[in-house]
């Protein structure tokens, strides 16, 4: 078994207002060092599979199901062998 997290966002050439409005808050508690918030979401999934063949099931998931290929991109991080 594969621990596998997907993290899905905002492509970059479309406006987040959700991590602007952060940003904008962030900004007002006075650190306005910070440049840019992007938001997002992540997917925790356990597959039962081998290594080998977990970029092929991500790929799959995220394209069928997970991300709006209009709107966002995703990478992925496998994090342990459960």
């Amino acid at each position: 078994m594969v621990n596998v997290r997907i993290f899905v966002t905002y492509k970059q050439s479309v406006f987040d207002p959700q991590g602007e409005t952060i940003k904008d808050a962030i900004h007002s508690l006075g650190h306005d060092e910070v440049t840019a918030v992007k938001v997002g979401k992540f997917f925790d999934v356990t597959l039962d599979t081998n290594e080998d063949e977990v970029a092929s099931a991500v790929k799959e998931i995220a394209d069928q199901l997970l991300v709006n290929f209009n709107m966002e991109t995703y990478t992925y991080q496998v994090m342990e062998e459960a």
